[in-house]
């Protein structure tokens, strides 16, 4: 296979993927060695970086996936807006999100001391939402549950790995433009309240209407695509150049 034909097999491949296609996963689908793919991924990620393509390949996840790109925010918001329902999540659920995001893997009962309510309804919400799943079990007296954010977490928020993680002050802004800026906090459910707890806490972070990731199949016009805003895209960029 010459490498225009490696290239187009590529461009097809992380079209065609729901999820980030992994290196090795497209090593295996076209039948190429590492050595061989990587440069030809490379080149295929700056064709699309150009200035006049509305998408980007971008590393999320461990993988690879297209994402519309920040100009084009508004228009991709208000088409998805018109497919679905923006994903909103209480100001308990989120507060208990980053509690999650940042001491992972914790138990249930860690996550109530840190944040002295009961948060068995908070946490099931994340986990009917897939923003967090289960890490097995703490050998304690007990063996409570540990939970740990989940892939959807980082192709929600845009992130390639945990290691990628802001600080909690711009956790909070990520979170608004990830989920939305404008109409995304939801009323408190009963189950955010249990064991007749109050979610009385100051809000560590707050959130709007969902910013365009998905329509209902995944895609964004087309299969497996996502996208971000500006501001986020900025926060970003400017967490990557204070680590640097």
């Amino acid at each position: 296979m010459n490498p225009a034909e490696l290239k187009g097999a590529l461009e097809a491949v992380i079209y065609a993927a729901d999820e980030p296609a992994s290196l090795e996963q497209m090593c295996s689908a076209i039948g190429v060695e590492k050595s061989e793919l990587r440069p030809v991924l490379d080149e295929l990620v700056a064709s699309y970086a150009a200035d006049e393509r509305g998408l980007e390949i971008r590393k999320v996840a461990g993988g690879y996936k297209f994402y519309t790109k920040a100009q084009h925010h508004d228009a991709v918001r208000r088409f998805i807006k018109s497919l679905r329902p923006p994903l909103r999540l209480t100001m308990p659920a989120l507060e208990t999100l980053a509690v999650i995001s940042y001491k992972q893997p914790v138990t249930q009962p860690e996550i109530t001391e840190i944040r002295g309510v009961n948060c068995a309804g908070v946490i099931q919400t994340l986990l009917e939402k897939r923003l967090i799943t289960t890490a097995g079990r703490k050998a304690v007296i007990g063996r409570p549950i540990l939970y740990r954010t989940s892939k959807e977490f980082l192709m929600r928020f845009g992130l390639s790995d945990l290691d990628e993680l802001p600080s909690l002050k711009e956790f909070e802004a990520l979170a608004r433009q990830a989920l939305g800026s404008d109409e995304g906090i939801a009323p408190i459910e009963p189950e955010d309240i249990a064991d007749g707890n109050s979610e009385a806490l100051p809000p560590v972070m707050s959130t709007g209407e969902a910013a365009p990731v998905s329509n209902a199949q995944g895609n964004i016009g087309h299969p497996g695509n996502s996208t971000e805003s500006h501001e986020t895209a900025e926060l970003k960029s400017h967490t990557a150049e204070s680590s640097s």
